[in-house]
């Protein structure tokens, strides 16, 4: 098959998006497709584009990533695009995801995930993995995702959406959770215990974003439920070893303990993978996605969020819960594309 392999942007996750793109990339690669990596945001920017010649080649954009301990410096990313432009969609994305069999999001965050990518492609009839932009947009905006979740009677931990640090100080619930309210990674996350605190994490979230999400904190387990086809994997927990699971303890190696299959009983691996299956049908994700959950001491399965593109890096949880079902992360790779395409068929 051809494949766009579709990776970077300009999110906070862009390094963590570099990262999956790659290695996505690879493992296609050594299944013998051929594979362009283009970074959406740049793409391919030389005068002449032969296509062809891209596939045959197995273009990519960058070679190695790593993932450091803060978020991506966007601003130098614009000012090095050739154009000075500010389009999200770079030179011949388009026409070079025209040419291939289908587009693997490797995008985490912003215009990537929100629906806008998906509901454009869906336009230009572009074929990609991953849910669409109803979906995409639902699980982006954790206030919509907390309402559905509200709405289909799915246990999400209490809390409210605010516009302005002055709205937000209505707030008078301690310990909670501050979180930009369409941010992932973990970007501009913070505990608070006290109002001081409280007023620092607002003021620090609304740095990314122009609404916030707070929420009473739940104190319990941490476990993330992917799943492949709205099939839920096995459950896995993580221990971060800081005690918070904020961007450095999802990136950098040995930062979080993560155990998969998790060591619960048959009942919570249970509760945990019918929360995970109703939180996906109730945002109407599809082909794969992650819901992430806190159990609580009195075995309550509290539902986060959903990530509809699971981070692929060398610490990501997806490959994980994949290889207990004996699927390695090539073959996982090659599913989400095989499942991916399955949703054109049924159209």
């Amino acid at each position: 098959m051809r494949i766009v392999v579709l990776a970077g942007g300009l999110s906070t996750e862009r390094d963590v998006s570099i990262s999956s793109g790659i290695l996505v990339a690879a493992a296609l690669r050594q299944k013998g497709h051929e594979v362009v990596l283009l970074d959406v945001f740049t793409g391919y920017e030389e005068n002449i584009c032969d296509i062809d010649a891209l596939f045959k080649q197995n273009y990519s954009f960058a070679e190695k990533a790593s993932v450091g301990k803060t978020v991506s410096d966007i601003s130098e990313v614009k000012e090095n695009r050739l154009d000075k432009s500010h389009r999200f969609i770079g030179a011949n994305v388009i026409e070079i995801c025209s040419e291939a069999d289908i587009t693997f999001l490797a995008l985490h965050g912003g215009e990537g995930e929100n629906g806008q990518l998906q509901a454009a492609f869906d336009l230009l009839g572009i074929k990609y993995t991953g849910t669409g932009y109803l979906g995409s947009a639902l699980a982006m905006n954790k206030g919509l995702t907390k309402s559905v979740f509200v709405q289909n009677k799915i246990k999400t931990p209490v809390g409210d959406i605010f516009k302005s640090i002055s709205d937000a100080e209505s707030w008078n619930t301690f310990p909670c959770v501050v979180k930009p309210c369409s941010g992932g990674s973990s970007v501009g996350i913070a505990k608070a215990e006290n109002k001081e605190e409280f007023d620092a994490a607002v003021k620090d979230a609304f740095k990314y974003e122009n609404e916030v999400v707070v929420e009473q904190f739940v104190k319990g387990r941490e476990f993330s439920v992917g799943l492949l086809g709205g099939k839920a994997l096995a459950p896995i927990e993580i221990i971060p070893k800081s005690g918070f699971y904020d961007y450095e303890a999802k990136y950098q190696a040995g930062a979080t303990v993560e155990i998969c299959p998790a060591d619960i009983d048959e009942k919570t691996d249970k509760l945990l993978r019918s929360c995970a299956t109703a939180a996906y049908n109730a945002l109407h994700l599809e082909s794969y996605a992650r819901i992430d959950f806190l159990l609580d001491e009195n075995g309550e399965a509290y539902c986060l969020e959903a990530n509809t593109l699971p981070g692929m890096t060398p610490t990501s949880l997806l490959p994980q819960e994949a290889a207990v079902d004996g699927l390695d992360y090539a073959g996982l790779c090659e599913k989400i594309i095989e499942i991916s395409l399955e949703k054109y068929d049924n159209k």
